[in-house]
């Protein structure tokens, strides 16, 4: 399975090798933009993508890039709980020993 994280397209930073500057969640890093280059690279900026290990992969709308960031979000925190069960579960069985 591959996870596409939103990020928005904030700059071009090298035309030649197709790379721009993302924006994810207040984090910027740069990115190939080479998957989605059926357009002018310029026309990307302000453009929402899913990017995957360093590749935008797919160009999608504004909506679907917040419905998918906060889904994210969601299974952030069923991890942290799942986290916290497990850390109390060890904790209980610690005790008991």
């Amino acid at each position: 399975m591959c996870l596409g994280i939103p990020g928005q397209i904030v700059e071009i930073t090298d035309t030649e090798r197709q790379l721009a500057m993302a924006d994810v969640s207040g984090v910027k890093r740069e990115v190939s933009l080479a998957p989605v280059s059926d357009r002018p690279l310029a026309d990307l900026v302000d453009e929402w993508v899913l990017i995957h290990v360093g590749f935008a992969m797919a160009v999608i709308d504004a909506d679907e890039a917040a419905e998918t960031l906060e889904a994210l979000r969601g299974l952030g925190e069923a991890q942290e709980t799942l986290e916290q069960i497990a850390e109390g579960e060890r904790a209980f069985m610690e005790d008991r020993a």
